[in-house]
Order: C-alpha cells, then structure tokens, then sequence
C-alpha cells in the first residue's frame, strides 16, 4: 500500500505514558504522510483505543467524535487527587474508620446514581477552553478554576470487583458512556459520595464507536506492518448507507442537494458512488438532501 496518499483510518493501541499528541507525530512517520489527526484525546496515563485519521479521513474524524466510548478504570478510594488521577498529588487522605464504613453494597449503591443521564462536572484538569485558555493551563498556572456541569449519558457502569489494599479500597470498573464523559470524575464523585476522596489510577479505553480493541494496533506493530482501514470502509461501518446511482453521484460530488432521498432525520448517510467509492456525508433538510461533508471532487 502506497501509505503517503491513501486515506484511511489506523485504530492504535495508546501506550501508557506518552501523549495522544506523541502518537499522531508517531503515526505521521511511519505513514509518510504529514496530514495526521486524532479524534477523542487520551491522557498520558490511560491506554487504549485512539483513532487516527490519515489525509482526507482527518476530515471524517469530528463526525466520528460524537460516537459512545467504552471504558475499563481503576478507582482509588481513600485518597483524592489534584488531577483526578494518579498523575496529580495526593491532597487529602481518608481515615482507616472512614473507610472501614465503606462496604461493598454502599459503592453499589453509590454507582447506582450515575447509570443514564447525568451532570457531570469536568475535571479542573481537562482541555475544556475558560476565556480561551485550556483548563489544565489554568491550573497548572495556579488559577482557580470553575467548570460548568455538563449532561452526559452513563449507559453502563459495572462493578467488576472491589478489594482492600494498603491505604485504600480499589474499584475495577467498566464503563459504556456518551462522548465528554470524564472518567476521572466518575472516580472523583464516587469517592465524594462515599466520604474518603477517590481517584483514578488506571485507565483504558476499550471502544470507539464501531473500533474496539480487535482493530487496534500497538505502536510497535505499525512500525512492522502499518495498517489501515480505508475511509469507505470506515464510513460504511460508521453510518447509514446510501448507493447513488451514477446522476446522483456526479451531483455529490461537487456537494450538490438532492431531492427525493429517504434519509433518516439528524442522521448523516454516507454517500458512494456505483463503484463503491465513498464521496460525502449528507443530511436530510426539508424536501432536499445536503452535504455536511465531501469527501470527493
């Protein structure tokens, strides 16, 4: 494959330790291409799924950003962090009573309150934007920062296990939630509710979406043999389908709207041609259907 002109997306295993920012410099090398992008951002610490975006699809990644995410997590009780996570510092630390009072039937009940919809209120740490400066910025300069909540959508949260180590209670847990969903104040909340502090201490990003772990690829393994999905196949797993016939694909083309299409209302379709070749995303308004991206002239 001639890597330096195809348009594709490469699903990476994230490594713990190294920036989403470092793997798509990373990416970028081996696929000899500089147009590289990342959709959904993982800290330093969590591992896991990254989707990354090769040339046009860079394009198809901000569409693909709105998909629900999968989590497996660690949880720290006992002791809250100045980040939320492992990577902050250990600001407050829960008495051996406190914890003793903490049984397995009361984190159930805790967890039990953040299935479905919920407001969550961000991390002070995270890259949300406060007067155009990222959050994390502020606080690493010192500020005092204050976030909005936000609604998001816990569809599944599981206790996988619970045990006792030293200076605290660990939580396995996994996650099914909607896109801005901030694990880390799951761990955060948890620990408030029950009145030790918590924090994240592990964390791994299983799905994407339609890309879980049995499309990922780790670092090293690109290094040996780099491995894509090419853009209409990612588009055919990722929305409706619609197969133009040649008149509808020369007006998709150049982004045209298109009368009479059964389109589902607030969905995109994606739009190929009778070759198979993947052209836009279209949206039902009214009686036409329109662009909201084209991917083909």
């Amino acid at each position: 494959m001639d890597t330096s002109v195809a348009d594709g997306i490469v699903i990476v295993d994230k490594p713990a330790g190294v920036t989403s920012h470092t793997v798509v410099a990373r990416v970028r090398r081996l696929a000899g291409t500089r147009k590289v992008g990342h959709a959904g951002t993982l800290d330093p610490m969590a591992t896991g799924v990254l989707v990354v975006g090769l040339n046009r699809a860079t394009r198809l990644l901000g569409h693909l950003q709105l998909a629900d995410k999968s989590y497996d997590a660690t949880i720290l009780l006992g002791a809250t962090s100045s980040t939320d996570d492992a990577d902050g510092e250990i600001t407050v630390t829960a008495s051996p009573e406190a914890l003793a009072s903490v049984t397995a039937s009361a984190i159930e009940a805790a967890v039990e309150a953040y299935r479905g919809p919920i407001s969550q209120i961000p991390s002070k740490v995270s890259a949300i934007k406060v007067d155009g400066k990222r959050a994390y910025e502020r606080v690493r300069a010192g500020e005092e920062v204050e976030l909005k909540a936000r609604s998001v959508t816990i569809s599944r949260y599981d206790v996988l296990d619970i045990r006792t180590v030293a200076g605290g209670i660990e939580v396995d847990i996994s996650v099914d939630c909607s896109s801005g969903t901030y694990i880390r104040a799951l761990a955060r909340d948890l620990g408030a509710d029950l009145n030790v502090g918590g924090h994240l201490t592990a964390l791994r990003r299983t799905r994407v979406g339609a890309f879980d772990m049995s499309s990922a690829h780790t670092l090293e393994d690109l290094g040996e043999s780099f491995t894509m999905l090419p853009i209409a196949e990612v588009a055919a797993d990722t929305f409706p389908r619609f197969d133009a016939d040649a008149e509808q694909a020369a007006a998709i083309r150049t982004g045209r709207p298109l009368p009479g299409l059964k389109l589902t209302a607030g969905v995109q379709t994606a739009m190929f041609d009778p070759d198979g070749t993947f052209l836009a995303l279209y949206e039902p308004h009214g009686p036409l259907a329109k662009p909201t991206a084209v991917f083909v002239s």
